[in-house]
């Protein structure tokens, strides 16, 4: 007997769109239309997976292409947005390029907010966060998620440390010495953040105002120097592994 094929096929094209899903016909223009009709070369009766990080991924069928515009009916929602980790990663903006690799692996790992931090030795003094959601939600389509990270606004770290949530434990990465990272944040649950400085690091004046702050937990990175891009996604990496949703009883 012939296996029935899957519906929708692995192949069919997955995009983001701003407006909130539901069942009924929804009009695709711009970039995402370009994408689609030109690159993808869709027709009438293709299907089409779109999410819209609110109600979670719909399939769609073409109904009516145009050159730079179609018309999808909605139909099924194959699956709901997606739970997310409830980790924030606080981390200074960086030169065009690593910042962009930062903002997709935030979004990759599954963190569930992404702030932009302004320290003394920041050398980035403007943040794009439009290039930066572009780049979210494009790795967002290409790792099958539901979900997208929210991007705050820029803050200097004073205002970040002011108005800190009593409730949220924040790990800042300490390169003069801390706590094991993967044993400190196994010892606490619940909401966490997790700082990360420029590439120089924070200045003496800065750490100790991080550590005056009652919730913060100073964490090591192992024993190699690491670049500021590199030592926000390995912490991520471990948190997710410690308090996260890579643990294996939660993936039983």
């Amino acid at each position: 007997m012939t296996a029935t094929p899957a519906w929708p096929p692995q192949s069919t094209p997955r995009l983001f769109v701003e407006q909130t899903l539901g069942a009924g016909p929804l009009r695709i223009d711009g970039p995402a239309a370009h994408y689609l009709v030109s690159v993808m070369r869709i027709a009438p009766g293709d299907p089409v997976k779109l999410f819209d990080d609110a109600t979670g991924e719909w399939l769609a069928i073409a109904a009516q292409v145009g050159k730079r515009d179609l018309v999808v009916d909605v139909s099924t929602c194959l699956r709901p947005r997606e739970p997310v980790p409830d980790l924030w990663l606080c981390a200074a903006p960086l030169k065009k390029g690593r910042v962009d690799w930062l903002a997709e692996k935030a979004c990759e790992l599954g963190v569930d907010r992404l702030v932009p931090v302004v320290t003394q030795r920041t050398v980035v003094d403007r943040v794009k966060s439009d290039r930066l959601r572009s780049h979210m939600i494009e790795a967002a389509e290409q790792c099958d998620r539901t979900a997208l990270p929210a991007l705050a606004e820029a803050v200097k770290l004073a205002a970040l440390l002011r108005d800190w949530p009593a409730d949220r434990v924040l790990f800042f990465a300490d390169e003069t010495g801390g706590l094991p990272a993967l044993d400190a944040m196994r010892a606490r649950s619940g909401p966490a953040a997790i700082l990360i400085g420029p590439e120089g690091g924070f200045t003496p004046d800065e750490r100790d105002a991080i550590r005056a702050l009652p919730q913060s937990v100073g964490i090591g990175l192992g024993p190699r120097i690491l670049r500021a891009d590199t030592a926000a996604a390995a912490a991520v990496s471990l948190w997710m592994a410690a308090a996260g949703d890579w643990q294996e009883s939660r993936l039983a």
